[in-house]
C-alpha cells in the first residue's frame, strides 16, 4: 500500500515537471483585447470560458440526447449520495446498489459508461461476490466520486457507442470536476467556497473545501472532502441478532476526495494542465443478521468491510481557435493514469468459536489517451462541424479472494487463490462525426461512426495457477474483437426555442473479464461459477425522437425511445447429471427489446413559483422467454413546486413509483410495491452576510415504508436462510439534512 501511495506521488511529480517547463516557455501575456481582424483580414474570435452550463464540443454529452445538472442544481437539490439524483432531480434515472453504479432505462453496471474529465472509469466486478445486500459486493466502479468535487453532471441517455464506446448501451454519467474559473470571479484574481453538511439518513457529518489563485495566465486548484458516517437507516425496528432482525446493521464509514489542478492559458487558444485526484470510502458493518440462534457466526463477532479506492493523474490539453481561418476549432486531449481497487470481505469467529475471513480484491489500473478535435467550415452552402477522436488504453487487472477457513485442509483450495485470473487487455478507437446544417433552414443531419478494437490476454500464472477450475474447465485463451458503431442523428430547429431531434444509433459492449473467465469452482458445494470465452460482445440498436425547450419561462424535454439487443449477456443456471454438480455460466440471449417515455419539464413564473416534474416510463423484455427484464425499474415520477426569490425559497416535491411487475418463473423473487414519498426543502441567503447559504430539508416527511425495487429484484422472502423479514429490506424513513455553503 506504501508503495502505491509513493508511486503515485511520483507520478504526480514527474507530469509536473514535464508541464510546467513547458508551460514557462510557452506562455506569454494575454492581449487586453482582441481585435477584430488579424493582418491576414481573417476574422478573430474572442475566447469565451463556460462555466459548467453546456457541454464542451466533441465530447460525449455534445449531443440534443444530453441532460446536464450544474453545481447550483446539486446543490439547491441538497445532492450529496448517489440515490439523490433519481429520487430530487431525475426519474429516469435510478441506483443500483448491486452493481455499484447508476441504473439507466433499465441497465446497470458494465452497461453505463461513466466518464469524469474525459477519463472513463473502468466497472469492476466477481460474479461469486456479488449482491445488493450481500456481506461481500464485489462490484462498482461508478460510485467512485464526490459531489463536492463536481462542476457538473451530464447524463446521456441511450445507446450510442459512437459517442463514447464500449458500454454505452444504456447511456452515460460524464462527471466534470471543478475548475479554477467555476470559483474565481470575473473581478478577482482568486475564490473559495467551504461547505459542511449533516444528513441524518446515515448520521453522516461531511465538510468541503475547494480554493483557486490565477498569476498571471496560471490558475491553480484545490479541493478537499471528508465525510464521516454510519449505516444508511431503513424503517425496521427489531434490532435483535439472527433471522428476525429488522434494524439496519450498525456500521461506520469514512470518505475522503483530493482534487489538484494547474492551468495554464498560452497564446493562441491553447491551455495545457495537470490534474491528480483521489477517492477512498472505507466502510466497516457489524453484521448482526449473521449473528445468534439459527445463524453461522458468533455474536459481536463477524465484522464486514467494503473498500473503495480510485486514484489517477492526467495531463490536459485544450484548445479554441481564436482565428476563423485556423486549421482545427477546437482540441482537446488527456493523457492519464487510472487505478481503481476494490475491496470486499467480512472476518470473525463462527457459532463454534473458530476464526473465519474472506476478502475479495480487484484491480484496474489503466493508462490512456483520449484526444479529440473539430473543424468547422462551409461548403456548397453546407455549414459542417467535423469531429475526429482517438481513444488508446493498456489496461492490466488483477484479482484475489483471502479466506482465513475454520477447515484449513480444504478452504485454501478454494478460497485462497485468485476466481479471475490476470488479465492484460489493450483497446484502440477511432471516432468520426459531421454535423451538417443545411443553410437557414434550421435543419441539420449528423452522421457518425466509431470503431473500436481490444484485446484480451489471460495469465495461469499467479493466485490463478492454484484456482480449483483451472484443470477441469480447460486452459484460457485470448480474446480478441472489433465493432462498428455507426448513428445518424437528425435535428430541427423549430423555433429559437424548440428543436426537434430523431436519431438511429448503435450501441455495443465487450464482455467484462470476469464474464470472459472467471471460476469458482466448488466440488464440496457441488456447484461451479464459470465465465464463458465465447460470449459475443452485446448490440444494441435503438431509435429515439424526442424534443427539447427553453422557451425563458418553461424548460424541458420529452422523448421517446425503443431499443433492440443482440446477444444480451446473462447468467443461466444449468444442472450436470453426470458430474451431479450446477454449472452457472453466463450465456448470449439472442434478443431483447427496452422501450419507453421520459419527460422532465420546470415551468417558472414572474412572482417566483415554479412547477416541475420529471416521468419515467421504461419496459424491457426478455423476447427469447418474454419475460420481463427485472433491472428495469417501474414507472417512476417526480412532481413538486417551490418558490423563490433572491433571498430565500422553498420546494414541496413528492417521488411516486409504481409496484415492480413480477415474471410467472420468478415468483420467490420480492416485487416492491409502489409508494408516493413527500420531501420539502428550504433555503435562505442572508443579505447582511454575502456569500453566505444555509440550506436545509426534511425527506420522507410521513415516514413511508417503501421498497427500492431495483435493490429487492433478488431477494427471495420465502427462505429463512437467505433472506431477512421484509422490513430489513426498506428505505429510510422520516430524515432530514442541514448544510452551511460560504463562497468567498
Amino acid at each position: 500500500m506504501i508503495v502505491r501511495h509513493w508511486r503515485s506521488v511520483l507520478m504526480v511529480c514527474t507530469a509536473a515537471a514535464l508541464v510546467l517547463p513547458v508551460s514557462q516557455a510557452l506562455a506569454q501575456s494575454a492581449p487586453a483585447a482582441t481585435p477584430a481582424t488579424n493582418a491576414d483580414g481573417a476574422t478573430v474570435l474572442q475566447k469565451i470560458v463556460v462555466k459548467g452550463n453546456r457541454a464542451a464540443p466533441g465530447s460525449i454529452a455534445d449531443t440534443p440526447l444530453a441532460t446536464q445538472i450544474d453545481r447550483k442544481e446539486l446543490e439547491q437539490k441538497q445532492v450529496t449520495n448517489y440515490d439523490d439524483i433519481g429520487r430530487s432531480v431525475d426519474a429516469t434515472v435510478n441506483y443500483s446498489r448491486a452493481d455499484g453504479g447508476f441504473n439507466l432505462r433499465g441497465l446497470s453496471g458494465p452497461r453505463i459508461l461513466t466518464t469524469i474529465d474525459g477519463i472513463p472509469i473502468p466497472y469492476v466486478s466477481n460474479s461469486s461476490r456479488q449482491g445488493a445486500f450481500a456481506t461481500s459486493n464485489a462490484n462498482g466502479g461508478g460510485d467512485t466520486f464526490d459531489f463536492d468535487s463536481l462542476s457538473s453532471l451530464d447524463i446521456v441517455r441511450g445507446a450510442d457507442s459512437s459517442k463514447g464506446g464500449s458500454g454505452m448501451l444504456g447511456g452515460a454519467f460524464v462527471l466534470n470536476t471543478l475548475e479554477p474559473e467555476d470559483l474565481i470571479p470575473e473581478d478577482r484574481d482568486w475564490g473559495a467556497i467551504v461547505k459542511s453538511t449533516y444528513d441524518s439518513e446515515d448520521r453522516s457529518i461531511a465538510g468541503s473545501a475547494a480554493a483557486a489563485k490565477k498569476v498571471g495566465n496560471t490558475s491553480i486548484l484545490f479541493q478537499g472532502s471528508y465525510r464521516k458516517g454510519h449505516e444508511r437507516d431503513n424503517t425496521g425496528d427489531n434490532d435483535s441478532y439472527g433471522r428476525l432482525r429488522t434494524e439496519a446493521d450498525p456500521a461506520d464509514f469514512d470518505q475522503n476526495n483530493l482534487l489538484f489542478k494547474v492551468r495554464q492559458d498560452l497564446e493562441g487558444g491553447h491551455r495545457i494542465g495537470l490534474t491528480a485526484e483521489r477517492f477512498r470510502r472505507d466502510l466497516k458493518t457489524d453484521l448482526r443478521e449473521q449473528q445468534g440462534f439459527g445463524r453461522t457466526y458468533m455474536i459481536n463477532n463477524f465484522d464486514g468491510r467494503e473498500l473503495r479506492d480510485r486514484d489517477r493523474v492526467s495531463l490536459d490539453y485544450d484548445y479554441e481557435a481564436q482565428s476563423s481561418d485556423a486549421f482545427f476549432s477546437s482540441a482537446r486531449a488527456t493523457l492519464y493514469w487510472l487505478d481503481l481497487k476494490k475491496e470486499a470481505g467480512s472476518q470473525g469467529r463462527t457459532a463454534a468459536n473458530v476464526a473465519y475471513g474472506r476478502n475479495n480484491e480487484i484491480e484496474n489500473e489503466t493508462w490512456g489517451f483520449s484526444g479529440t478535435a473539430t473543424k468547422d467550415f462551409e461548403y456548397s452552402g453546407l455549414n459542417h462541424s467535423v469531429r475526429v477522436g482517438l481513444d488508446v488504453g493498456v489496461s492490466k487487472w488483477t484479482q484475489f479472494s483471502w479466506a482465513l477457513c475454520p477447515t484449513p485442509t480444504t478452504c485454501p483450495s478454494l478460497n485462497n487463490q485468485a476466481e479471475v485470473p490476470n488479465v492484460d487487455s489493450q483497446n484502440l478507437a477511432l471516432t468520426f462525426e459531421d454535423k451538417i446544417e443545411i443553410g437557414n433552414t434550421g435543419f441539420a443531419l449528423t452522421p457518425g461512426f466509431r470503431f473500436d478494437w481490444f484485446n484480451y490476454n489471460p495469465s495461469t500464472g499467479g493466485g490463478f495457477a492454484t484456482n480449483t477450475g483451472l484443470s477441469r474447465f480447460g486452459d484460457l485463451r485470448d480474446r480478441t474483437e472489433a465493432a462498428m458503431s455507426p448513428k445518424l442523428l437528425a435535428t430541427y430547429d423549430l423555433t429559437p426555442d424548440v428543436q426537434l431531434y430523431a436519431q438511429l444509433a448503435v450501441g455495443f459492449r465487450a464482455p467484462t473479464v470476469d464474464e470472459l473467465y472467471s471460476r469458482f469452482y466448488n466440488p464440496n458445494g457441488r456447484y461451479a461459477q464459470l465465465g464463458n470465452p465465447d460470449l459475443e460482445p452485446e448490440i444494441g440498436r435503438g431509435i429515439e425522437i424526442g424534443a427539447n425547450f427553453d422557451t425563458g419561462g418553461m424548460q424541458g424535454r420529452v422523448a421517446a425511445f425503443h431499443t433492440r439487443y443482440q446477444n444480451f449477456i446473462e447468467t443461466q443456471q444449468n444442472y450436470n447429471p453426470v458430474a451431479n454438480f450446477t454449472e452457472f455460466n453466463y450465456v448470449n440471449v439472442s434478443s431483447a427489446s427496452i422501450s419507453g417515455l421520459e419527460a422532465n419539464v420546470i415551468k417558472t413564473f414572474d412572482n417566483g413559483i415554479n412547477l416541475h416534474t420529471s416521468l419515467a416510463y421504461t419496459y424491457g423484455r426478455n423476447d427469447d422467454t418474454q419475460e420481463r427484464l427485472r433491472s428495469v425499474a417501474p414507472f417512476k415520477a417526480i412532481i413538486g413546486g417551490g418558490w423563490s426569490n433572491d433571498e430565500y425559497g422553498f420546494d414541496l416535491s413528492s417521488t411516486l413509483s409504481s409496484q415492480m411487475t413480477g415474471n410467472d418463473n420468478a415468483e420467490t423473487s420480492f416485487d416492491a410495491p409502489g409508494y408516493g414519498i413527500v420531501d420539502l426543502t428550504a433555503w435562505w441567503t442572508p443579505e447582511q452576510v454575502k456569500g453566505l447559504r444555509i440550506q436545509g430539508g426534511v425527506y420522507n416527511i410521513f415516514d413511508q415504508e417503501y421498497y427500492s425495487a431495483l435493490a429487492v429484484r433478488d431477494v427471495n422472502l420465502s427462505s429463512p436462510t437467505a433472506s431477512q423479514p421484509k422490513e430489513w429490506y426498506t428505505e429510510p424513513g422520516r430524515t432530514f439534512k442541514i448544510s452551511v455553503t460560504k463562497t468567498f
